[in-house]
């Protein structure tokens, strides 16, 4: 079996080891048992057929509040103020927390004129968009504390490390642009459970996503520091010299892969500042985004470069809303909601529109979730805040391969628990999963003697609101 045998992407090193890129591009290929010319990263196929051949994946982390935003409860504003008994995990045996009472949602829902679906005045961009999207009313998960719900929804572990689930679409599917790590995540700082949410633990390192920051310079230390005829004739000059050391030593794969890998960091050089370049963006592209020429930072800039990432090849981008207004968790004042919901409407709502004017959305898949959502309750009926809340959340998708304009699930009259076609973070992995084309029970890997897979011994495609 080889192991720790060097590769291109671990040579590559050498060349631009500042730069974020490695942790996608230059992880070791062969820890795992894979022969010494293998590539983890050449793309293969899936299962069966795909309607999506990416995916482009929201994470409001925080716990965005349902019944505020794409789930409206008309009895719980009725009924505000009913003091009502629970066993919840957020309050057993909390102090001042021995009575509970409904508080009422704070935003209007108005109803999108094409499809009826009602959206609070939190999102009236995405209401817009509503034609395209599936809403999931009946969302649930297993936990209540951000790092375990935020784990689960990446990697279908609520206790331990395992991999993303763009590390495992990376594995299945590898990546279609040689220059472009398969996996991005676009986010200003970390979110709960760190690294752990785009790492790919027990999988080869080369599906890690790489992390890229906004800012000036998001990928630092690519830039190549010669014009791109000088360095092509170096290149040129060090590939004959290595071929003749080669000549007799045509067994030594170090050697092999060290001679390619000075084309690939050419390669990379020259694709990765292309893609983060924004100035060749029309004023009216810009504009969709809420962008301003010239701004390198915000979720309209997340979204944008998410689009060119995925128009260059690369399999799964996750944008994290990790800015500067903080993140969803309000529990101290859900007017938090108001700010936190600007900033990423109009982007998201410019991301699908744009998306489909270019013909992509009909092969992207867009995916919108949180970790979990928030109390319909508090322990006044005024409290300014909500708690954390894992009995009931919403989620939507849109793009390939999605039965746009229509809603799935409902939660109970006050939005308490997910009642009717229940969908649980497994079966919301699964139908991820079935969109790009793979049997998410066929997706595995061996490791410790067993199978693992994305949605652990359970999961269902939620069949409904497939097209």
């Amino acid at each position: 079996m080889w192991t720790n045998q060097p590769n291109r992407r671990q040579t590559l090193r050498s060349m631009v080891a500042a730069s974020p890129l490695m942790a996608g591009i230059l992880q070791p290929m062969l820890t795992r048992g894979e022969s010494p010319s293998s590539d983890s990263l050449a793309p293969k196929a899936p299962h069966f057929t795909p309607r999506a051949k990416r995916v482009i994946f929201l994470f409001m982390t925080g716990g965005v509040s349902h019944v505020d935003t794409f789930d409206p409860k008309p009895k719980l504003t009725a009924d505000v103020g009913k003091e009502v008994k629970f066993d919840h995990p957020e309050i057993k045996d909390r102090p001042g927390y021995e009575r509970i009472f409904l508080k009422k949602p704070q935003w209007t829902f108005r109803p999108d004129p094409a499809t009826g679906i009602e959206v609070s005045d939190l999102f009236p961009h995405v209401r817009s968009q509503m034609s395209d999207i599936a809403l999931v009313r009946s969302m649930h998960t297993d936990h209540s504390n951000h790092y375990n719900a935020t784990l689960g929804m990446h990697t279908g572990s609520f206790a331990f490390a395992r991999p993303s689930i763009g590390s495992w679409l990376s594995y299945g599917l590898g990546t279609e642009n040689s220059n472009l790590p398969s996996f991005v995540v676009i986010a200003p700082a970390q979110t709960y459970a760190g690294t752990q949410v785009y790492a790919s633990d027990f999988l080869p390192g080369a599906h890690q996503g790489t992390l890229v920051a906004p800012g000036a310079e998001p990928v630092a230390n690519v830039r190549p520091a010669l014009p791109a005829d000088q360095q092509q004739a170096q290149l040129r000059a060090l590939e004959k010299l290595g071929r003749r050391h080669l000549a007799n030593r045509a067994n030594d794969p170090a050697l092999t892969a060290r001679i390619r890998s000075f084309q690939t960091a050419f390669g990379m050089q020259m694709a990765v500042p292309e893609a983060f370049d924004l100035t060749r963006e029309t004023d009216n592209t810009l504009n969709l985004y809420g962008l301003g020429r010239g701004q390198t930072n915000g979720f309209g800039w997340q979204c944008l470069v998410a689009r060119r990432l995925v128009e260059r090849g690369v399999r799964f981008v996750e944008l994290i809303d990790t800015g500067s207004s903080g993140n969803w968790d309000s529990h101290g004042d859900m007017m938090d909601h108001e700010r936190l919901a600007k900033n990423v409407d109009r982007p998201i709502a410019g991301l699908l529109r744009d998306l489909k004017n270019r013909g992509m959305l009909e092969d992207t898949l867009v995916v919108w979730t949180t970790e979990f959502g928030r109390t319909p309750f508090n322990n006044t009926a005024d409290a300014k805040g909500r708690e954390h809340h894992n009995w009931a959340f919403s989620s939507w998708l849109a793009g390939a391969g999605v039965k746009g304009g229509t809603i799935h699930g409902a939660t109970d009259e006050h939005g308490m628990r997910a009642q009717d076609n229940k969908v649980h973070v497994h079966d919301f992995h699964a139908t991820i999963l079935h969109l790009m084309g793979f049997d998410h029970e066929r997706l595995t890997y061996r490791h410790a003697g067993r199978d693992y897979r994305l949605t652990d011994v359970s999961g269902d495609v939620v069949k409904p609101i497939l097209a």
